[in-house]
């Protein structure tokens, strides 16, 4: 993607330095340019952290993707971005495999159990699967932070050993002629 698309995206380093309420929670931790650099070790624990918080079952997870990014000094927007795999409409399944893994785990029985937006059934069947469900969603969550993690890093390093193996042919090339 070339720098001028990237620079038209991204926020503003200043104006995230200057805002007043986020330099009051976070101080000086917001100056530092590895919050928007796309850095293999930027971008590689932004994407850990943010699938991570993908699959925990917490309402508002840009919020605690935003603040590690910042407290931790990774890519702010990857990190945000990330958390998205996780909304509205891939809630359901989502949460329904990492219910059946952590069932899977405790090698208890899948209940059969229909959704209703109400206090009795939270009250209920909640109280009947929370130990599967979140087994599983920290399970998940581990899983799939860690090979985010290690999939950016390795593909990042191929492609860096990939462009100095194309230079030095190049290098050659113009030697030989």
């Amino acid at each position: 993607m070339p720098k001028k698309l990237i620079k038209r995206y991204l926020p503003d380093h200043h104006k995230i330095c200057n805002h007043p309420h986020l330099n009051r929670i976070f101080g000086t931790l917001l100056h530092d340019p590895n919050l928007l650099h796309l850095n293999r070790r930027s971008v590689s624990y932004a994407i850990g952290i943010g699938l991570f918080l993908a699959f925990i079952p917490i309402p508002f997870q840009m919020v605690p993707a935003a603040a590690c990014a910042i407290i931790f000094r990774f890519n702010l927007p990857i990190a945000v971005a990330m958390v998205w795999i996780s909304n509205p409409v891939t809630i359901p399944p989502i949460f329904y495999f990492c219910y059946t893994v952590g069932t899977w785990m405790l090698q208890t029985p899948t209940l059969d159990i229909e959704f209703q937006a109400s206090p009795e059934w939270l009250a209920t069947e909640l109280a009947a699967i929370w130990e599967p469900f979140l087994l599983g969603c920290f399970t998940v969550s581990t899983v799939s932070g860690l090979l985010g993690f290690i999939t950016i890093r390795l593909l990042w390093r191929l492609h860096i050993v990939k462009h100095i193996k194309e230079r030095r042919l190049r290098l050659h090339n113009r030697k030989v002629m």
